[in-house]
Formats: C-alpha cells, structure tokens, sequence
C-alpha cells in the first residue's frame, strides 16, 4: 500500500473486482506474464487454457480496477485436486493484497467444484509466494529439481480438506471480500 493510501485509508484493492479472465484481457496480461516469468507464456497458451475454461477444464481470473488489470490466475482440475498454474500480478499492485484476493477466488472456485485439494509449485527463491501459500495452509511436499527453465528448483506445495468447514473458515479470515 503507498504511503498517500494508507494516510487517506485506501488500499489499492479497493473497488477490486474479480471476474472470468477472457479473451479481450490478454492484451493486459501478456506485460504482467513477461515481468514476472523467464519463461513466459505465449498468447496462444493463454487463448487455449481459456478455451479449456470454457469447457469447464480450468478456472482462470482477472483481477480489476476500473478497467485496469491488477493481477490474473488460473488453476486447472485434475482428478479431486486444483493445481494452480499462475498468480501474477502487476509491478504498482503487488503486496497490497491482490494475489491474496485471487488465491482465495481459486480456492472458492474449486470448493464449489467439489475439489477436496489444491497443489501448486513454487520457486525456492520466491520466499513471498512461499509464505502467502503458507498463510493458506499450503505445505511442502517435495522438490523438483530443474523445474522452472531446468535451472531452479520448485518447491510442491498441498493443502489438503479444503472441503473442511474450517477451511472454508480460514478463507473467509484470510479475504472476507471473496467469502461464500
């Protein structure tokens, strides 16, 4: 949060809004996805996982301010489980509790869906994500070595019973705007 926010009482997710990321987004996001990957996806990776959203294959989400794209995500399902595939958020929105907000809308998103799991991978040098995972109940399960563009580690990370009435209560402490 800047400085003049927090004097006037203003978080940068205020008047957020969280909807179906979709095609006329992609502009938005192909900056945010080249900032915060090596390895970044292509346009047309990302036209074909929405065309998986579409079929009901994926869930993918688009933060917003106004018409300002804030941050995106995607998880995809896989038996009983939701892997997340990406949180990104832009440069000027980061720590200010957007990933936080989008994190809890994928978990929501596979509640609903009856997903009794979420797993993701995460680099062992992105202690930040490390630690909002952990705030989620994520915990370590191993390593794969070379993971991301075969030179870094990730980290594999599981929260299990997200079906848990207490689970659900966590989400709703941890981001009450995206409360079920």
């Amino acid at each position: 949060m800047s400085v003049l926010s927090r004097l006037l009482g203003k978080s940068a997710t205020d008047g957020m809004t969280v909807e179906p990321l979709r095609k006329k987004h992609l502009a938005d996001v192909m900056p945010i996805e080249h900032a915060s990957y090596p390895k970044p996806w292509s346009a047309n990776v990302f036209q074909s996982e929405l065309e998986m959203f579409r079929r009901g294959e994926r869930t993918y989400l688009a933060a917003l301010q106004g018409r300002a794209l804030m941050g995106y995500a995607g998880m995809l399902y896989a038996g009983d489980d939701g892997h997340v595939t990406n949180i990104a958020v832009g440069a000027r929105y980061q720590r200010q509790g957007v990933a936080t907000r989008l994190l809890a809308e994928l978990a929501w998103a596979a509640i609903e869906r009856g997903s009794t799991g979420l797993t993701l991978e995460v680099r062992v040098s992105n202690t930040s994500a490390q630690a909002l995972y952990e705030r989620f109940g994520f915990e370590s399960a191993g390593i794969r070595k070379n993971y991301y563009e075969n030179v870094e580690d990730a980290i594999v990370m599981w929260r299990h019973g997200i079906l848990d009435a207490s689970y659900r209560a966590r989400l709703r402490e941890l981001c009450p705007e995206a409360a079920r």
